[in-house]
């Protein structure tokens, strides 16, 4: 028998390209602010990046059409007091976004279908709950109109947008700033990073914690948790030794890790995106020039890792595609929007197919890559 010595994956050879210049979106004030958030959004529509500006928080919105060099006096989102910690699009509707600011609020924002043809300050909704600065905002998965906030102060609220009014308010389970939220796949349950190095499974209907694992990386700097499709958690942090690390858990059973790896000794906090379509995890560090991806199997050791694409530049931030947004005609399987100190850079990841020909039924030639019968 002949030993199997190389894993089989159909995405071993996943492979990351940076577009060209002339598609690239240039002359952007990208912000400096010091929290750790991916400080890009983006749907099939639109790209979202929180900018620098005078005088209180504001983001840019740009159709993703609109490429090459942005006007110094493009319109922009600018209706918070104190600078924008975080941004998403609504996955229900793609000219909806929320915003999450240092003046304490959260705002919802309706963008023109075309885009922004004059600076936006007036809100759809503003909701005021939070006593400190709100680093969080994440939209529910399934459900219309529910978003969740996060804040300094240590509680999460979830959000009925449609009357402005908080459903569920989370408080005194977290002592300390928390770092990530993720919602289940299906919405059920939230999973949280915290700064007391603490990982939590939140039941927010009953107001109760379900699962938690302390220590679950044991250095200081920021943890961020994502829940997985199976229902599994995937974390980054940072080991005793400040080196950083990844692991792999189970929601209902968190006494030990399914799989931990340390990876390097760099500072950056690493941002976790997960395709749950090819179950795929990209890790991206703040201040790194590289983009790392691991492939979760069944199979130990259960956290593959595939490859790395790299550049010369650093990133600032990070925007994810939806899955809707890519051109899977051409093997797309993930799109990035890396973010440079004055620049937006799309960076398509592509599966290679094998092309080659076939004889169909009517005599045609056609690749075998969409031929019915291949």
């Amino acid at each position: 028998m002949l030993r199997r010595v190389v894993r089989q994956s159909k995405f071993r050879h996943v492979f990351g390209q940076a577009v060209r210049n002339d598609q690239c979106y240039d002359d952007i004030r990208v912000s400096r602010v010091t929290w750790d958030s991916s400080f890009c959004a983006v749907n099939p529509k639109f790209v979202a990046i929180i900018i620098d500006a005078s005088g209180g928080g504001a983001f840019l919105v740009l159709p993703l059409n609109k490429t090459g060099r942005i006007d110094k006096v493009y319109p922009t989102v600018c209706g918070h007091t104190g600078p924008v910690l975080d941004i998403e699009w609504c996955p229900h509707n793609d000219q909806v976004i929320a915003s999450g600011s240092e003046d304490c609020t959260v705002m919802v924002w309706q963008i023109p279908e075309n885009g922004l043809e004059s600076p936006l300050s007036e809100p759809v909704v503003v909701l005021g709950g939070h006593s400190k600065r709100v680093g969080i905002v994440s939209w529910h998965p399934t459900a219309r109109n529910v978003l969740l906030s996060a804040g300094c102060d240590n509680q999460i609220i979830i959000w009925n947008v449609g009357s402005g009014e908080a459903m569920i308010h989370l408080e005194d389970m977290h002592p300390d700033v928390i770092f990530s939220v993720s919602w289940s796949r299906s919405g059920s349950l939230l999973c949280t990073a915290c700064k007391d190095k603490k990982v939590r499974v939140i039941d927010p209907r009953k107001n109760k914690i379900v699962a938690e694992k302390d220590k679950a990386h044991e250095g200081a700097r920021p943890m961020r948790a994502i829940f997985l499709a199976d229902g599994n958690i995937f974390t980054t942090g940072f080991s005793r030794m400040s080196e950083r690390q990844l692991a792999l858990w189970k929601s209902d059973n968190m006494d030990e890790p399914i799989c931990v790896q340390e990876m390097d000794s760099s500072n950056g906090v690493l941002l976790p995106f997960y395709d749950p379509d090819t179950n795929i995890v990209y890790l991206c560090g703040k201040g790194d020039s590289s983009i790392r991806y691991f492939e979760i199997t069944d199979e130990a050791p259960y956290v593959h890792y595939l490859n790395t694409f790299s550049t010369k530049e650093p990133q600032r931030g990070m925007g994810y595609m939806p899955k809707r947004g890519l051109d899977v005609n051409k093997c797309e399987i993930s799109r990035f929007y890396k973010l440079h100190e004055r620049k937006c850079e799309p960076i398509i990841m592509t599966v290679p197919r094998k092309v080659s020909m076939c004889l169909r039924g009517d005599n045609t030639n056609v690749l075998s890559s969409i031929c019915p019968k291949c």
